[in-house]
This record gives C-alpha cells, structure tokens and sequence, in this order.
C-alpha cells in the first residue's frame, strides 16, 4: 500500500518554529504536490496550505504570513515551515501528497499524522 510519512512535529513554545516533512514511505512514487491539514480531537480536519507540480501555493488564512509549504524533488519530500507558532496550532497534523499514476485520475495519499504542540 503507498504511504506517505510525517516527521518533525514536537512541543514547542510559542513564538517558535517547527519544519514538518513528509516523505514516501517506500520511495515509490514522485510528491511532486500535495497539501498540509490539521485536526484536533473532535473536529473537522482543516486545510492548511497547498502546493501544485508548478510550484504555486495557498494558504489558509490561519496560517498565511506563518506557515510555507515547499517541495524538494531531489529529497522527494513536501514541507511545511511553521513560524511564529501559536497555542491555537496545537493539532495533529498530516500531509496529502497527489499521485499520478498513467491512465487513472490523481489521488491523495495520507500520512498517519505528526503531533504539534504550542505551549503558552
């Protein structure tokens, strides 16, 4: 089964930063775009930020001006650079890359989740 994996969540105070990966567990296909969420206990998982294969990218305006999202293709790896975090971003969070696979539509692979948590 393809999977994705994340790494680099962690406690942290507020005002810091954290830089979240998110890689191929068995290096088999390309993350060439893909997106970052987040969800807490109880709630709806949110959207975060996006990136495309062209490199273009959105944000949520929760996070815009805070949070980069960016892909290395040599590293095959989608990230998301979190500055000046808050105690309002404590949340699991997971990566969705796009596979694209000849001949089928795209689909989002999902990662288990990294825990991201924002001390006051």
């Amino acid at each position: 089964q393809v999977q994705v994996a994340e790494s680099g969540g962690g406690l942290v105070q507020a005002g810091g930063s954290l830089r979240l990966s998110c890689t191929a567990v068995e290096n088999d296909f390309s993350i060439n775009s893909g997106g970052w969420y987040r969800q807490g206990p109880g709630s709806q998982r949110e959207w975060l930020a996006s990136i495309t294969s062209g490199g273009a990218t959105a944000y949520a305006d929760s996070v815009k001006g805070r949070f980069a999202i960016s892909r290395d293709a040599a590293k095959n790896t989608l990230s998301l650079q979190m500055n000046n975090l808050k105690p309002e971003d404590t949340d699991e969070y997971f990566c969705a890359a796009v596979r694209l696979r000849l001949g089928l539509p795209p689909s989002d692979v999902w990662g288990q989740g990294t825990q991201v948590t924002v001390s006051s």
